[in-house]
């Protein structure tokens, strides 16, 4: 078996300083040593550390949760009004290469593959628009023979006539590939590390490209050189120890939004959900108390990122969310291949989602908080 730490000839390698950065900085962190004294030090502070991090996502800030939740609610406001986006996953292939053990996808499982052609993306998509969303994000499995870059290239360039925003959450590429993307419409490239510890990592990736863990974490920094301008980060949490995890992923941005100033950076936090081959699948002690920590961790150690939360949420989780911290919200959503048409639905999920509330209805809970709905936060000049 490979070597999980070690490139393949093919895979362009980047200066490991951001990922060697990233493991001391988890080496080091202890969530059990810190005290309540420490999480309302962090609380205070105007512009929280890593070691305010640390302890936000500590055992010791559970009690302090509803404190936590209201300073990550100031921040929100500060940085983004009552604004929240939408937008919608498109999967438009489910054939994948790797051996992940906790996927729906993995390459050895007996599920039901399919890929769209260009004119049923284009129907797809077509579908989409006409709900009034106007960002999309285009999903494969990770497999370069079945979705290579053209292809991915091809569904970008007619998501660009529908959508003000595309995003893209496919495999790694290299940081030419990524500016094919770019060039073809892609604007936002997001990549879940699904866990930092390398032990762990090796024993859940049995099997293809995936496997190779440094290549996965520099995705983003390739991502920006082939110029996308925003990249998202995630682990799924449940997989490892979420609190390290969660201190990674939110180190990682931190990183790149230093190396990258330019570039914007948005956090996503899904947990473990149950898989078509397998329902007994699920996040271990990660439930909505912690998702909603880390959630607001997040946001108090980086105030001007984005943060998404996933339909594999309950709604009223989500309902919720979005008032305090999450500044993103997916509707309207179908994780199988071409299900938002129904003409085309003929692929199986990656795995279960929670909140299945069409683009209206989610619509229409953003204002019934008292929130802004917003269809695109970008604007071309």
């Amino acid at each position: 078996m490979i070597d999980h730490m070690t490139y393949l000839d093919d895979m362009e390698q980047v200066d490991p300083a951001v990922m060697l950065e990233i493991f001391d900085a988890v080496e080091r962190y202890d969530p059990a040593k810190y005290t309540r004294r420490d999480v309302i030090r962090a609380l205070d502070s105007s512009s929280p550390d890593r070691e305010d991090l640390g302890a936000l996502l500590s055992q010791a800030a559970q009690p302090l949760i509803e404190d936590i939740a209201a300073r990550a609610m100031e921040e929100t406001r500060k940085h983004f009004g009552n604004s929240v986006s939408m937008f919608t996953p498109l999967y438009i292939s489910n054939h994948c290469e790797n051996r992940c053990v906790y996927c729906g996808f993995n390459r050895d499982n007996k599920i039901h593959r399919a890929r769209l052609d260009h004119d049923e993306i284009e129907e797809e998509m077509e579908a989409i628009a006409s709900t009034g969303l106007e960002e999309i994000l285009i999903l494969t499995g990770e497999s370069r023979k079945m979705s290579d870059v053209d292809y991915i290239a091809d569904a970008c360039r007619i998501a660009s006539k529908h959508f003000r925003v595309v995003g893209l959450e496919v495999y790694p590429m290299d940081s030419d590939e990524y500016a094919v993307l770019h060039k073809a419409g892609a604007d936002f490239v997001t990549v879940f590390q699904e866990t930092y510890d390398p032990v762990t990592y090796e024993r859940m990736h049995l099997g293809g490209r995936k496997r190779i863990m440094p290549y996965r974490i520099n995705a983003q920094e390739r991502a920006i050189m082939g110029g996308m301008r925003g990249v998202g980060f995630g682990a799924l949490l449940g997989l490892a120890d979420f609190r390290k995890d969660a201190y990674a992923t939110a180190v990682h941005g931190g990183l790149i939004q230093r190396k990258y100033p330019h570039a914007e950076i948005a956090f996503s936090c899904p947990r473990l959900r149950p898989i078509i081959t397998d329902a007994t699948v699920a996040p271990g002690d990660v439930y909505e108390t912690q998702l909603l920590q880390v959630i607001c961790a997040y946001r108090l150690y980086a105030p001007y990122a984005g943060i998404t939360i996933s339909s594999r949420e309950r709604q009223g989780f989500r309902d919720n969310v979005i008032k305090i911290a999450a500044t993103k919200i997916s509707a309207g959503v179908d994780v199988g291949i071409g299900g938002h048409t129904g003409a085309h639905d003929k692929g199986d999920e990656q795995f279960e989602i929670s909140d299945g509330r069409t683009v209206n209805e989610i619509y229409n809970a953003i204002k019934e908080a008292g929130l802004q709905p917003v269809m695109s936060d970008y604007i071309y000049t």
